[in-house]
């Protein structure tokens, strides 16, 4: 069911080829890709959004088939063990570092407000300095004026 033979379809504009370019640092690499998106300013940028961190599998509520001690453990029960015990490493190693990683956040913020206690202590400092120093001026000031008084 082929439709009446239509006028022939006009060529596609061809893209003109773009110089291979290999960015030599990081900079220039950026630069590239700044060129590219800027090339079609209307058409929208692609913003990745921010991959939630991987955590591993919690633990089984239940173990149905736990191996036992004695002889006669098949060939396949040591990779069961092997997989189990793998995977209850991996995730004591990542509570560690979890736990890491939040006293390292909570020093830091406790180093920022440290320093922010500072530069208040600073501000404060010079801003008693600055006020002293403009009494003082206003005070010569008022001097000048009582002694043009009284010498007049």
């Amino acid at each position: 069911n082929m439709a009446a033979p239509s006028a022939p379809r006009p060529p596609r504009p061809r893209k003109e080829p773009q110089p291979l370019v290999i960015p030599r640092s990081a900079a220039e690499e950026q630069r590239l890709r700044l060129e590219r998106l800027m090339r079609n300013p209307e058409k929208t940028v692609p913003i990745p959004e921010k991959l939630n961190e991987w955590a591993p599998r919690p633990p089984p509520e239940f173990v149905r088939d736990v191996m036992g001690s004695s002889a006669g453990a098949g060939s396949g029960e040591f990779h069961v063990y092997r997989h189990l015990r793998r995977r209850e490493y991996q995730r004591q190693d990542f509570m560690d570092a979890m736990a890491e990683k939040q006293r390292l956040d909570e020093e830091f913020q406790k180093k920022l407000e440290r320093n922010k206690m500072v530069a208040e202590e600073q501000t404060a400092k010079r801003r008693r300095k600055r006020q002293k120093l403009k009494e003082k001026k206003l005070q010569a000031k008022k001097n000048k004026l009582e002694q043009k008084k009284q010498e007049k």
